[in-house]
């Protein structure tokens, strides 16, 4: 049995999730800080970092566990 990271490095779950991380991740940029990237003062690069890898994380994770799960024959 293949293990949960094996799942989430596949090539379907990896390019699933960074599109959802690039969606996600820019809103969250937006809300979080976008009072100073409108005025044009400094922003947190740890934060931006963090907006886009938490979702990613949790893409990946959520992907890998539902390709774990066995399914029925319907």
């Amino acid at each position: 049995m293949r293990s949960l990271f094996q799942f989430a490095c596949s090539g379907k779950i990896v390019k699933n999730s960074l599109r959802i991380a690039v969606v996600v991740g820019s809103i969250l940029n937006l809300v979080n800080q976008g009072s100073a990237i409108l005025a044009g003062t400094g922003i947190s690069w740890v934060h931006v970092s963090l907006n886009y890898l938490v979702p990613y994380c949790v893409a990946s994770y959520s992907a890998a566990r539902n390709e774990m799960t066995p399914r029925g024959n319907q």
